[in-house]
């Protein structure tokens, strides 16, 4: 992991931005390794509030929801990313 510049040299308000990108990046290296070993990912999109996104490791992705009891329902399909 490589480290921002000190505080003094960036600014305050840059600080945030730093710390959103590192924990970006890093939560995209595992969600990587997660496709790679074969295991689905959830996650969020503005664009479906209070919804959630499943991508399965051969790009197909689904929106589902979760009820109280955390049983998953598949709402629709989403559009494939990375299919031919």
């Amino acid at each position: 992991m490589t480290f921002p510049p000190p505080v003094a040299t960036v600014g305050f308000m840059n600080l945030t931005q730093i710390i959103e990108h590192e924990l970006t990046r890093e939560y995209a290296g595992a969600a990587q390794a997660h496709l790679a070993a074969g295991r689905a990912i959830y996650y969020a999109d503005p664009e479906h509030p209070d919804l959630v996104i499943k991508e399965h490791p051969d790009g197909q992705r689904e929106l589902v929801d979760f009820d109280d009891t955390g049983t998953e329902t598949i709402l629709r399909t989403l559009q494939c990313r990375n299919c031919g």
